[in-house]
């Protein structure tokens, strides 16, 4: 019975992200063709993302949400979801990187007009994520800050080892990305502001 209950979370999230891209594409009046262009994602792709027949990974998502001038926790956001500036811990959408394996929950509250997002993540031991640069219309900083384990956050050519209690801050206009070198989880916020 657990595994259906994730399996119906990953639904619901799946559908999600098929919404929100479908629907942020309509709105900056992209083709599937355009917005392949722009993020170095094939058409075919995400034609299937968009119906909800494919679950993709963090790095496809953040090329995507680059195409779409947006940062990667908009494309988790609720449409329906009425405007507050409360957002209650049980309401927190999660997710999986079926790549890595990394669980993000977006800690922002959906809808409501504020230029930060806050992200919680738990980066398995010996997972890595990384994100390729991709060209944006909107400039991106980001500040990590470790509450659990170790980190090892790559921006551009630098790496820098972070410990619990540790921030980085910087600026998504290059390659960039994380590494659990431990053997426990790490878990870390991120705080993504748009200037």
């Amino acid at each position: 019975m657990r595994e259906t209950v994730h399996e119906a979370a990953a639904s619901v999230t799946t559908a999600r992200i098929a919404h929100r891209v479908h629907t942020l594409r309509q709105q900056r009046g992209l083709s599937l063709e355009a917005l392949a262009q722009r993020c170095n994602v094939s058409k075919s792709m995400i034609s299937l993302i968009e119906r909800g027949e494919s679950s993709p990974t963090a790095v496809v998502l953040e090329r995507l949400a680059a195409g779409l001038g947006v940062a990667l926790a908009t494309l988790f956001d609720d449409d329906a979801a009425p405007a507050s500036p409360l957002s209650r811990r049980d309401a927190q959408l999660q997710w999986r990187d079926p790549a890595s394996g990394y669980v993000r929950r977006n800690l922002s509250p959906p809808n409501h007009p504020s230029p930060l997002q806050l992200v919680a993540v738990e980066l398995p031991p010996g997972a890595r994520v990384m994100y390729d640069s991709v060209a944006r219309a909107t400039e991106l900083h980001q500040q990590v800050v470790v509450l659990d384990g170790v980190v090892e956050a790559t921006a551009g050519d630098q790496v820098v080892r972070l410990q619990a209690g540790d921030c980085l801050a910087m600026r998504l206009d290059r390659n960039n990305g994380y590494h659990n070198p431990g053997r426990k989880t790490a878990r870390y916020i991120v705080a993504i502001a748009t200037r």
